[in-house]
């Protein structure tokens, strides 16, 4: 086997896409989103569950998955990534799965956290 066929890195482009931080309701993740934005320069942008600093961390307005927050993954082909991660018993979370409007994967959970931390895989948008 191939030495990258062993290294999600580069089998899938595999980089962190955003550390997530587990606010306990709006005001304290505005805030902290806006810290974010003052000390580093980073855009807040408000979505639904989160504000956004930037693209490098959300912050979940109502709590979120993970004891701690959530590291988010992206990939470049997110069904292969799920494959090769549940050969190595990494399995997905299925009520998490998002969905693009053709049906395919945006994002989705696995199961099991790693120090506190949930973990999700993603695609661009």
């Amino acid at each position: 086997m191939a030495q990258n066929a062993e290294n999600p890195v580069e089998l899938f482009d595999m980089h962190v896409a955003h550390v997530g931080i587990n606010a306990a309701n709006e005001e304290e993740a505005s805030r902290i989103a806006g810290e974010f934005e003052a000390l580093m320069g980073l855009t807040r942008i408000e979505k639904a569950p989160s504000f956004f600093a930037g693209t490098l961390v959300e912050v979940m307005k109502r709590g979120g998955r993970g004891e701690k927050g959530h590291i988010g993954f992206h990939v470049n082909d997110i069904a292969a990534a799920e494959k090769w991660f549940a050969a190595r018993g990494l399995e997905v979370d299925d009520s998490s799965r998002v969905t693009n409007p053709d049906g395919s994967t945006f994002l989705v959970y696995f199961k099991r956290q790693i120090a506190g931390f949930a973990l999700h895989l993603t695609v661009a948008e």
